[in-house]
């Protein structure tokens, strides 16, 4: 009898030891997923703005239909970038996620898809779609896709265009859009 409460007391004890390490576990775990996702948002930071090949030059702008699809454009046109701000921008642009056309990262766009959206820009709107375009052009915090006509704005522009054309998108929404994907630099929302 004895020895069949050993027996017990053992399996009780590897369970219960199981149990408690199992549990240490996922708390690891999920503290690791906790510092992974900043840790992995500032690494990706530090590259985008160490390492940016954007800029408002006119030059820029004519240059992206001859990049390759597997080229990005990456960084700040205007003032340097801010982690805090950044941060705010790729976690707002999630809720965005299950539309392909609009970039999660306003730092780090692919060619492919800035040439197909500045295909867009031209797009003849109804009245109605460009009563929506307007509102954005009036409430975004620069005014319009970006703060000046340099390769964002035709990008952008044209992203707007297609999401209110094929996504049905209310001024209210492109204006969210455009104020998350700024991709001038700098901490503040608005910066000119």
């Amino acid at each position: 009898m004895k020895r069949q409460y050993q027996t017990l007391a053992l399996i009780l004890f590897v369970f219960l030891l199981g149990t408690a390490v199992f549990t240490s576990k996922n708390s690891q775990n999920s503290e690791l997923k906790l510092h992974i996702a900043p840790e992995a948002m500032a690494a990706k930071f530090d590259y985008l703005s160490q390492n940016g090949n954007s800029s408002c030059s006119a030059n820029f702008q004519k240059s992206i239909p001859q990049m390759t699809d597997a080229d990005h454009i990456r960084g700040s046109c205007c003032s340097p970038m801010s982690l805090h701000r950044y941060s705010e921008q790729v976690e707002g642009l999630k809720k965005y996620a299950n539309i392909p056309e609009i970039p999660s990262d306003p730092y780090d766009i692919e060619a492919s898809l800035a040439k197909k959206l500045i295909s867009y820009y031209d797009m003849e709107l109804t009245p109605q779609e460009q009563a929506a375009y307007d509102y954005a052009m009036e409430n975004s915090h620069e005014k319009g896709p970006c703060c000046c006509k340099c390769w964002r704005w035709y990008v952008y522009g044209g992203l707007g265009k297609y999401l209110i054309r094929y996504y049905g998108f209310a001024g209210e929404q492109l204006t969210e859009v455009w104020n998350l994907s700024d991709g001038c630099g700098g901490d503040e929302e608005h910066n000119h």
